[in-house]
């Protein structure tokens, strides 16, 4: 089967750098979308000089990276946290979270702002058509905060929920964490697979943090003191990239009652740049199978970097003892890796 029958996109930018060169796609089904295939499988060229192989091979990465997202999802976000709920020092930070948002370029999406003027909610939004209003990562000032990562699987559910509202609803629920997760999980089997971390955070009464991934346990959890990471597999799950982010994360919370917040915020976005492929990582390769097999030295990275798709968006919160909150986002500009805009919030929870 001819890849220029089912690939999308380009296909001036491929007919003239091939010259009628035929590039050959290893699925051979007659019909890609009746089957389980994967867009990323590898193809085969001769009488190519290597530049224009070179310029082919990108232009082609751009089209499968699109085509990725209407068969299976791409590996997306990685975060850590450290969770003292109650900080011995009173220098000391009750919730430190650093975390990556790793999407396609053009994605349309909002940087972090309040959602209006009543300066409650505080997060980016998905702007992608359908699914307008999601989120990934978001606080209130009543003190709710949740995160999303999805779960790395070779096929996904096109008709499935949308999961960029599971953030966005617990931040305007009246539940608390742990019934709201219940609840999500009694619908679990309606999304393709994610995690989602909700907290309920509060001077007075304390802070509570749970975790609920749809892959894992029937049930939600409650979080312990402790350092965690999360990226596309469970929580905790020894991903090599995981690890090694745990690990620079553990060294820089180690100093974190020595630095100024500012220099704190800044050495957390330093390590969630770090683009250090981690391998070999069996793990990520047997969970994402052979559709990860063409970027593997990419993702396996904490900071993404692939053609049209990546790391877009750092985003940095620190909770102190007194209940003041510093949210930090760098987000990419332009779709462009060397533009990027900083804005930092600070407010203090209500309670």
């Amino acid at each position: 089967m001819l890849c220029t029958e089912w690939v999308t996109g380009s296909g001036a930018m491929k007919q003239a750098l091939t010259g009628g060169t035929t590039l050959f796609c290893s699925h051979t089904d007659k019909d890609p979308s009746d089957c389980n295939y994967s867009p990323f499988r590898s193809f085969s060229s001769s009488g190519l000089p290597d530049q224009l192989l070179q310029l082919l091979q990108y232009d082609l990465a751009l089209i499968l990276l699109e085509e990725a997202r209407f068969h299976q999802p791409l590996p997306m976000c990685i975060l850590f946290l450290k969770f003292d709920p109650r900080p011995v020092s009173k220098n000391a930070y009750r919730l430190i979270v650093a975390a990556n948002r790793d999407e396609l370029y053009h994605r349309p999406s909002k940087s972090a702002d309040f959602w209006d003027s009543s300066n409650e909610i505080l997060s980016g939004l998905d702007m992608e058509e359908g699914k307008e209003g999601g989120t990934w990562f978001g606080i209130s000032k009543r003190g709710k905060m949740a995160a999303l990562t999805n779960y790395m699987q070779p096929k996904i559910d096109k008709n499935a929920k949308g999961r960029g509202a599971l953030v966005t609803n617990f931040l305007t629920t009246d539940l608390d964490s742990f019934s709201y997760l219940k609840k999500v999980s009694s619908e679990g089997h309606l999304y393709n697979g994610f995690n989602l971390i909700a907290a309920d955070l509060s001077t007075t009464k304390g802070d509570v943090i749970c975790y609920y991934g749809n892959k894992g346990e029937p049930d939600p959890i409650f979080l312990n003191a402790g350092i965690y990471g999360l990226s596309n597999a469970l929580l905790d799950t020894p991903w090599k990239k995981l690890q090694y982010g745990k690990q620079l994360f553990t060294e820089v919370i180690k100093q974190s009652q020595d630095l100024a917040k500012e220099d704190l915020v800044q050495e957390l976005i330093k390590m969630l740049n770090n683009q250090d492929p981690q391998l070999p990582d069996p793990a990520i390769e047997d969970q994402g199978k052979e559709y990860v097999q063409p970027i593997l030295d990419k993702i396996a990275a904490l900071c993404v970097r692939c053609p049209g798709y990546g790391t877009r968006t750092n985003t940095v919160l620190l909770i102190d003892a007194e209940g003041c909150v510093t949210f930090t986002e760098r987000t990419m500009l332009n779709e462009d890796i060397n533009q990027w805009k900083t804005s930092t919030y600070e407010f203090k929870l209500y309670s």
